[in-house]
């Protein structure tokens, strides 16, 4: 906050609590005034006499409104202050939070170009598998675990997948039957 403004606030801070205070004289005045005006035994009054101020009341009472202001010229630099920290940590907060963003564009890029090489080299090796002489793939075929068969044998073209079925024994051949035919069993239908 400039120190134009700080004045500027620090001076009606002052005004307004003068103001407040005079208001406060006039209806006491107007409060002790009635009761005086209605009595009937009026006082002579000397026009001449000197009026009676209480200086000690109003120096202290000055003493005690410089000292609130000092406090609330104070209390307004800390508010300052904190309204800085918060305007630092909230764009120390955007700017990690804008390198999360980078990192998770990132990678997401680096695992979709990952599951696109394996998927890749998974349909390389099926079109070797499809290649090979349906004898030579069962053979291969009967080695593997049931899953793992099934999963290649999926992949392939159905008339080739046909002749490496016929050329398996026909116990290995039923439990690649049954995974390729449930391995879609637990998809959800909803």
């Amino acid at each position: 906050m400039s120190a134009r403004l700080k004045r500027r606030s620090t001076g009606w801070t002052s005004n307004a609590i003068i103001g407040l205070l005079l208001t406060s004289a006039i209806v006491r005045i107007g409060i002790t005034a009635g009761p005086a005006m209605a009595d009937s035994t009026t006082a002579s009054v000397d026009e001449n006499a000197p009026i009676a101020i209480d200086t000690a009341d109003t120096g202290s009472l000055l003493a005690a409104l410089q000292a609130r202001e000092i406090r609330l010229d104070e209390r307004d630099s800390q508010i300052s202050e904190r309204m800085q920290a918060l305007h630092v940590a909230e764009t120390e907060i955007e700017e990690k939070l804008q390198a999360l963003i980078v990192a998770e564009e990132r990678l997401s890029a680096t695992l979709a170009l990952a599951d696109g090489a394996s998927e890749s080299d998974l349909m390389r090796l099926t079109t070797v598998y499809e290649n090979m002489k349906p004898k030579e793939a069962a053979a291969l075929f009967t080695e593997m675990a049931p899953q793992f068969a099934a999963g290649f044998l999926g992949m392939m073209r159905p008339d080739v997948a046909a002749l490496i079925m016929t050329e398996l024994e026909p116990e290995v051949a039923y439990s690649f039957s049954v995974v390729l035919a449930g391995r879609n069993a637990n998809v959800p239908t909803d």
